[in-house]
């Protein structure tokens, strides 16, 4: 089992947490991060970019100009990728760029994360979160615990917490089930609480 501060919002130690060893001590597989990242940021793609082929530009019914006595190259249709408004050639059309990674590297991938983040004192316990719903407010915890990017993970999301956070640049809140490999590594730091902790640790075993 691994130990783990539990931290006040004032980043004082107020006590310690029994942690699995397999989610937070675990080897960093830099190869695994690098393929899950991958494939959240694939999966993330909207793939609506398309431009028109000659099939599909208008005109190209009369032959721009008559075939011999210009000079120029024959050409029998406006659409011809070659004259200007004409068709593109190959033109990129709408597709999905997600594919199928397998759970075990998906899980492997997120215990990676965690195990990077507590090696480099980056993940930080706390008992609670609470919050009035004012920003102000809750970037003021943040600035004490000196922390300028983070993630924040509760076992449950709570409607004030979101509205004190949703505006605070460089910071995201979410619940346990919503924690992934590309936002721990974005967001720099991981707050967790207790409850969040253990729920995690249940979604990973």
């Amino acid at each position: 089992m691994a130990s783990l501060n539990v931290y006040d919002w004032n980043k004082k130690e107020v006590g310690k947490v029994e942690a699995n060893s397999s989610v937070f001590e675990a080897d960093v597989r830099k190869d695994i991060l690098h393929s899950v990242v991958r494939w959240q940021l694939a999966c993330k793609r909207q793939g609506t970019h398309k431009a028109k082929t000659r099939a599909e530009v208008s005109g190209g019914g009369k032959k721009p100009f008559k075939q011999k006595g210009t000079g120029n190259a024959r050409q029998g249709s406006s659409r011809s990728p070659l004259l200007e408004s004409g068709g593109a050639v190959f033109a990129p059309r709408p597709r999905d760029y997600s594919y199928n990674l397998p759970k075990k590297i998906k899980k492997l991938g997120l215990k990676s994360a965690l195990s990077h983040l507590n090696k480099e004192g980056k993940l930080f316990v706390v008992k609670s979160i609470e919050s009035d719903g004012k920003t102000k407010n809750f970037a003021n915890n943040l600035k004490t615990m000196g922390l300028q990017k983070a993630f924040i993970v509760d076992d449950k999301q709570d409607e004030m917490v979101q509205r004190a956070t949703k505006n605070i640049p460089k910071v995201k809140y979410s619940n346990a089930m919503g924690v992934n490999v590309y936002e721990l590594l974005k967001y720099d730091n991981l707050v967790i609480t207790e409850s969040g902790l253990k729920a995690l640790e249940g979604r990973l075993n």
